[in-house]
């Protein structure tokens, strides 16, 4: 040790005052002490990890169990009441609206027009005059017709003196006593009667061709103002003031005008042939339903139908009729038409009922002891998400949805409530 000169004693040894302050009072089991809480903390670990695997086998054991419980119990299946068919089923077809009635107007005489008074979308009435037409030419025809029918009535009267004085005369000669007269003359003044009636008849026959021609003309200037030929709507407009029109309906002639007559209003509908048989007669209702801003549902019924079936698309085409006094449908729209059907089956399922196997269709019923037992079936009439049955079913019976294919004949089942809970069938219910 180095000794400090400053204090003349060495720094690492401790003084007698210090070592006089060193507590003398040890205790003397501390050893056993210590010993005793190592083997309590060991206990209580032995302890914990018993009751660990003990409630680990216990789990284990209630899993197990609720797997044999639930291998051993009844499967749910859902079930529904097969109900009786209902009056009719509603058979919803896209169908298009169609004037009752809708025609091209065009003139029946040649001219230029002169003015018209209505326009598109004006509501007409049948008879009211649309457009006025002059026709100078058919003017002038219709003077000349008038007066070469004047000349043919002067004709007719001198024609009629003539014959007047040709048939005195043939009475005059023939019954002169013989010998005054010579044969030849009398056959004579005979002949000549006989000529004067001709040219009579020939100069009437005349008259009446010339009187029908002034009638044709009469008639024709009638279609100088273009008349309405029923009541409806002025869907188009083709004419205006000084346009030059042509007699005819012809590729090279300008329509005057187009209407339609919207009430009432013709529905075709393409019904399916197998809907065909039932919706062939006329007087069946329906209910034609619209979309969009003119949205709602009218009431109409068949009035007539093809009778026939399209042999592409394997429909045929029916007409329904509707009033539509308001005018809410317009020609040409979108709409749907539901038909109501009469029932074909006893009953009436949903399709989820069904079992399609090689064999024909199936469904599967569970009887009062709470077993399953597969039926055949027949199927009346398909209408999507229900089916009506004519055959293997009836009403009441209770009928498995969605079967799984695991389920056998005669295997016991659970049936789910709508509660969500499952009651064994066997049971009172």
């Amino acid at each position: 040790m180095s000794q400090d000169p400053a204090r003349g004693e060495y720094p690492d040894r401790v003084s007698r005052s210090e070592l006089d302050a060193v507590p003398t009072d040890f205790i003397p089991d501390t050893a056993r002490r210590t010993k005793k809480g190592v083997v309590i903390a060991a206990a209580v670990f032995v302890l914990a990890f018993v009751i660990v695997s003990v409630a680990r086998y216990v789990h284990a054991r209630g899993v197990a169990s609720a797997g044999e419980s639930a291998y051993l119990a009844p499967p749910p299946v859902d079930v529904v009441i097969a109900e009786p068919a209902k009056v009719g089923q509603d058979l919803v077809l896209p169908g298009e609206t169609a004037a009752w009635y809708e025609t091209t107007i065009y003139a029946r005489v040649n001219g230029y027009v002169a003015k018209w008074v209505v326009d598109i979308g004006d509501r007409v009435k049948k008879g009211q005059v649309l457009a006025t037409i002059e026709t100078p030419e058919l003017d002038a025809e219709l003077e000349a017709a008038r007066a070469q029918l004047r000349t043919s009535e002067a004709q007719v009267k001198a024609r009629q003196a003539e014959a007047e004085f040709s048939k005195t005369t043939n009475e005059r000669w023939r019954d002169s006593p013989k010998g005054v007269v010579s044969e030849q003359e009398r056959e004579s003044k005979k002949a000549d009667y006989e000529s004067s009636e001709a040219r009579l008849y020939a100069a009437e026959a005349q008259v009446s061709l010339d009187r029908s021609k002034v009638d044709q003309y009469t008639a024709l200037r009638e279609f100088k103002q273009v008349k309405a030929p029923f009541d409806g709507t002025i869907t188009e407009r083709k004419i205006d003031v000084g346009n030059l029109v042509t007699a005819g309906s012809g590729s090279t002639t300008t329509p005057l005008y187009r209407m339609a007559q919207t009430d009432p209003l013709r529905v075709f509908v393409d019904v399916p042939q197998s809907a065909a048989g039932e919706l062939m007669n006329a007087g069946v209702p329906a209910e034609i339903r619209a979309t969009g801003a003119v949205g709602g549902a009218f009431s109409g019924e068949i009035a007539r139908s093809a009778e026939s079936l399209n042999a592409q698309a394997r429909t045929m085409r029916v007409e329904v009729d509707m009033p539509n006094v308001k005018h809410a449908l317009l020609p040409g729209m979108y709409v749907n038409v539901a038909f109501r059907l009469p029932s074909r089956g006893s009953v009436e399922v949903p399709a989820a009922a069904l079992i399609f196997r090689s064999n024909g269709v199936q469904v599967a019923v569970v009887d009062g002891t709470g077993k399953v037992q597969f039926r055949d079936v027949a199927i009346a009439r398909d209408n999507g998400g229900l089916v009506e049955l004519s055959s293997g079913v009836k009403p009441g019976d209770r009928l498995v949805l969605n079967i799984s294919s695991q389920i056998a004949t005669g295997q016991t089942v659970a049936v789910n409530q709508s509660d969500g809970g499952t009651m064994p069938l066997g049971a009172n219910h």
